[in-house]
């Protein structure tokens, strides 16, 4: 009987390290998963990981530019991240003259490191755990809340340069504040051609296996006291507090794993009847949309460099979610996930209604939340459907944005230098705008946009032939959809110009679509997302409660977490199994496909053909990407994967597409993120690109891996 039980505790041991594990913790809470980290593999201690009183590794990761994660990986404020999360600022630099999307740049010193206006990077000083705080004054109305939130956070920062900011977390159960270092002065260092760091395109895009070099790089410059400061020519190089050495060792399936960065959003805890409707009804209309779009534009990329280097980075923005999406919902129905919320339903009603005490706070609360999609979950579809049409439908909608401002408050300006400082600001913004901008795409994808959107919301109130007439009067008439007639308008700005923009076709479109959005559509989503939000808190605090031995994890919301799990591969469907790495020779294979996805320059294939590796190989190979177990989600872009040492193995860029669910619920056996093998990101820069000095800034950490 012994022998039995040593036998059972031995297997469970052996097989504990196999299982993906889900969940996005948050660093200050790291120690309560030290153990269970080490126990696959990872040498560090919590304090490592997260420290406010000294360095620690949290110090080098930060938030870039508000919706990626980044790096520091040099003591001079080198960041690395992926070359998609740098793509508006590559593509922003870039003109016929200089093609640096097609061939790439790298500044060959600092003095050749180009600015971003408005580009930012964020260090995390501390996380404060704020609950019983604001919990603990009573109050529950939102107005009471926020005030008190902003003298916490007021307080918090007083006397300092830092920023800082309170979120919820769990829906309301619990607070956290975050104390902020916000750099200013991001400054675009070098980039791989598209040929590498988009390599595959929208074909391999959320697909394994990939061969994408996602990386691109930027330097954080500061004042001479080393603390933030907007740009000037005087800023200097940012000497970080902590920054990744680079591991060189060599990898193997079941090496530990850790990602460390800022995910976006999840929505683990949904209701069943929300999930169906996301998956039967939101998303493909979504879908629908972007079908669209992408169709107009990819046939101009494929026509005219022009139209390539104008439409690059909105096509990456657009097609991204978009292929997302698709992968999301197969996902989801082959995991049969609304039956097994369903179930999972099922088991917390049965829990609250078999005690007295849980049943009056948790009985109802499913019940109430399928009641609520059945009768408002129409807010939440026509206020999607706006976001699709407002914010990636015709471009010129941006431009009435930008001149409300104009628009609305001229007889305000004091005097007529006050006007002219607006107007010339408009007037370069403008010329941006129209930089990126073809009138003969943004017209079809009116035409095609403003008949579906009108059609999926049910607005019937034009005939396709008369948004055509529509469209055909805009686009040959509006000061808002051409460069010559816009710039005329804008510079002879005066108090009748009001009417003339009032009366405008272009612009009488879009305010009367969008004030109905604004003082219908969005207040009415408000209020059901209200309303869900104050059930979902209920909800949450009944499943920590009732069943507290489960693994629980807030959502994410866009502040720093921590994911852990190993390099593997994975076997997403019956008879396909995953390799946990690609290397050189794959993106050669898929080059010689033919598609035009897997485009490469001549140097790509010169290297491959002599083999010339150098230090960046393991075993003769050239290791590009792997996949790892490790749960993430968009904002997880650029994120550090760290091996057990904290040393930094490659770059979170993407999941593969049977993971893309995991946004809604986590497969442990299916869901597997992908990353960039940082030693591939070296040889670019220097094999292929000539960029050693930047490799030569880095800490490179070398030896093999002892053998299993």
């Amino acid at each position: 009987m012994k022998t039995f039980f040593f036998c059972i505790t031995l297997f469970l041991i052996l097989i504990s390290p196999l299982r993906a594990d889900e969940g996005m913790l948050i660093p200050s809470l790291i120690s309560a998963f030290e153990s269970d980290m080490k126990a696959k593999g990872m040498k560090l201690s919590a304090q490592d990981i997260y420290n406010v009183n000294k360095a620690s590794i949290k110090d080098a990761i930060l938030q870039f530019g508000g919706g990626c994660t980044a790096e520091l990986v040099s003591n001079q404020g080198l960041l690395l991240t992926n070359h998609h999360c740098g793509y508006s600022q590559i593509q922003s630099h870039s003109s016929l003259e200089k093609d640096y999307l097609k061939f790439g740049f790298w500044a060959k010193n600092k003095q050749e490191e180009l600015t971003n206006p408005g580009l930012t990077a964020v260090r995390i000083v501390r996380i404060e755990d704020v609950t019983k705080l604001i919990l603990g004054l009573g109050k529950t109305d939102e107005a009471s809340i926020q005030t008190f939130i902003k003298e916490l956070t007021s307080k918090a920062v007083a006397g300092t340069h830092y920023e800082a900011e309170i979120k919820p977390f769990n829906y309301g159960n619990d607070y956290y504040m975050m104390v902020k270092e916000v750099f200013l002065d991001v400054r675009f260092v070098g980039t791989p051609p598209n040929s590498i760091g988009k390599f595959g395109g929208d074909t391999d895009n959320w697909v394994w296996p990939r061969h994408t070099g996602d990386f691109s790089v930027f330097r954080i410059y500061v004042g001479k006291d080393n603390k933030p400061a907007p740009y000037s020519i005087e800023n200097v190089p940012y000497v970080p507090i902590h920054f990744l050495p680079i591991s060189f060792k060599n990898r193997k399936q079941g090496d530990f794993t850790m990602v460390y960065g800022f995910p976006g959003s999840t929505e683990q805890h949904v209701v069943s009847s929300y999930l169906k409707f996301i998956i039967e009804k939101e998303r493909p209309a979504r879908i629908r949309m972007r079908d669209l779009s992408l169709g107009i534009i990819d046939a101009g990329m494929r026509g005219d460099d022009k139209t390539r280097i104008q439409y690059s980075a909105k096509q990456a923005s657009i097609a991204n979610s978009w292929k997302k999406w698709i992968g999301q919902i197969d996902g989801l129905k082959r995991l049969g996930a609304v039956d097994l919320k369903i179930q999972s339903e099922k088991k917390f009603e049965e829990k609250a209604n078999n005690n007295a005490d849980w049943k009056g706070k948790y009985g109802d609360v499913v019940q109430k939340m399928n009641e609520l999609v059945a009768s408002k979950i129409d807010f939440e579809f026509q206020y999607a459907l706006g976001i699709e049409y407002f914010s990636y439908g015709p471009e010129y909608f941006k431009l009435i944005r930008g001149i409300n401002d104009l628009i609305i408050n001229y007889g305000k300006y004091k005097d007529k230098n006050e006007i002219q400082s607006v107007i010339d600001k408009l007037k370069i913004s403008a010329e941006g705008f129209f930089k990126n901008y073809d009138e003969t795409i943004d017209k079809r994808i009116f035409d095609l946009l403003t008949i579906e959107y009108f059609s999926q919301i049910g607005n019937l109130s034009m005939s396709e032939n008369e948004i055509i007439a529509l469209s055909t009067t805009i686009y040959s008439q509006s000061v808002l959809t051409n460069k010559e007639r816009f710039m005329l308008f804008i510079s002879n700005y005066t108090d009748s110009s009001k009417s003339i923009i009032e009366n405008d076709p272009g612009f009488l479109h879009y305010t009367k679509l969008i004030s109905k959005f604004r003082s219908e559509t969005s207040p009415a989503f408000q209020s059901f997302n209200v309303e869900m939000t104050t059930l979902l808190k209920r909800y949450v605090e009944g499943k920590k409660v009732m069943f507290p031995n489960e693994k629980h994890w807030p959502d994410a919301n866009s502040t720093l977490r921590i994911s852990y799990g190993k390099l593997e591969g994975s076997s997403p469907a019956d008879g396909m199994m995953y390799t946990e790495h690609t290397t050189l020779d794959g993106i050669i294979a898929k080059y010689n496909s033919g598609n035009p996805d897997f485009e490469l320059l001549p140097r790509m294939l010169d290297l491959h053909k002599t083999k010339d590796y150098g230090q960046y190989a393991q075993n003769g190979e050239l290791w590009v990407c792997f996949t790892g177990s490790n749960h993430t989600t968009g904002g997880n872009s650029g994120s550090p994967v760290l091996d057990k040492n904290g040393h930094l193995m490659g770059l979170n860029f993407d999941r593969t597409w049977e993971s893309t669910m995991s946004d809604y619920m986590f497969d442990a056996n299916r869901c597997r993120n992908v990353v960039v093998d940082i030693r591939y990101v070296l040889w670019v820069m220097d094999k292929y690109s000539g960029a050693k000095h930047l490799v030569d800034e880095m800490k490179l950490v070398k030896g093999k891996s002892k053998k299993s």
